[in-house]
């Protein structure tokens, strides 16, 4: 029997190792990091020494909820902030498992096809996600969204 897979587990390793080392180099708050492939199934997870027991939830919820509406979280974030009615049937209808906050990005292939999706907890939402972005970049693949928001971005970077 043949299979196709989505995302690779060396792929997903290869991006949460990155993740994590980004997030040390950055003295960010320890790490949980999940890996999906396109079904949702969970392909690969790390969770640093430290990390809060519901860390795992987060960041899975961060993917999971990136991969069921087919956006990043952020945009979640930025699509349902005035539509609280549309964001609360999303929680119903999730079950609870989404979670609409930056941290959750979506992996693409070459072709534009999403393969996955990664979710980080730990951190703020927005360091989250600048380690998911560049953790998928490292691992020769493309990341939705594409670019770390440049206003957190140019603040952040202008604090160190």
């Amino acid at each position: 029997m043949r299979i196709q897979t989505s995302l690779k587990l060396e792929s997903a390793t290869t991006i949460i190792d990155e993740a994590i080392r980004l997030g040390r180099g950055l003295n960010l708050l320890p790490l949980t990091v999940v890996a999906l492939n396109a079904g949702g199934q969970i392909v690969a997870v790390k969770s640093e020494d430290g990390s809060g027991i519901m860390r795992f939830d987060v960041a899975f919820g961060k993917a999971w909820g990136a991969l069921g509406m087919g956006i990043s979280s952020r945009l979640i974030r930025d699509r349902l902030s005035s539509r609280p009615v549309f964001q609360n049937a999303l929680a119903a209808a999730s079950d609870g498992r989404m979670i609409p906050v930056p941290g959750g990005v979506l992996v693409e292939d070459g072709e534009g096809v999403t393969i996955g999706a990664i979710g980080i907890s730990g951190d703020t939402s927005e360091k989250d996600e600048y380690c998911a972005i560049l953790g998928i970049k490292e691992a020769g693949l493309f990341s939705e969204p594409a670019e770390i928001d440049p206003d957190w971005e140019r603040s952040y970077l202008s604090d160190k």
